[in-house]
This record gives structure tokens, sequence and C-alpha cells, in this order.
């Protein structure tokens, strides 16, 4: 069974996403390890949901660079219910003697 770490990258957009980026995007998605990705129109943000087993940042960054998507910048995005665990958790068990 193969380990996945899952990580979830916030960037700011330069612009709204037209449909051929959001096509382009959902392609890459299939090809590249890209697991899901969601825009905030009302923030003019995209989020990323990605494999860092398979991909780097620098990768991600790539795709979006293919796609013609202009971001200004990563979001450091903090309190949200949404976000995608980036630490291994830990699971503390004990025993009744």
């Amino acid at each position: 069974m193969l380990r996945m770490t899952l990580i979830e990258i916030t960037y700011q957009l330069q612009a709204p996403l037209t449909a051929r980026q959001l096509a382009m995007l959902g392609e890459f998605a299939n090809t590249y390890g890209l697991r899901r990705f969601r825009v905030d129109e009302g923030k003019n943000q995209l989020s990323l949901e990605y494999d860092a087993s398979r991909l780097k940042e620098t990768q991600v960054m790539h795709v979006l660079r293919a796609a013609k998507i202009p971001v200004t910048g990563k979001m450091e995005i903090g309190g949200t219910d949404d976000r995608i665990p980036t630490e291994p958790s830990t699971l503390a068990v004990s025993r009744l003697s």
C-alpha cells in the first residue's frame, strides 16, 4: 500500500480564472497528481490539494504556469476547518490493567 502526504496550498490570483484555465487545471489534475482544486472567486484565490510524495511545490507552480494561471503569491491560511493536515497524526493508546 502506497502512502500519500497530502498538502493543500492556496495562491492569490491576479485575475479571475477563465473557463479555459479551469479546463487545463482539470486535465493536469488527472496527469500530474493534483487531487483537487478549489477557486474562491470572492477572495480571488486558488487552493490546490496534491500528493507531496509525488509532487514538489515547484512542480505545482510549473503546472500553474503551463495553464497560464497568474498567481501573485502563496497565501498563509490558518484557522479553517477545511485544511488538510500536513503533519502526521499521533494516536495515544493506553491500556487499563
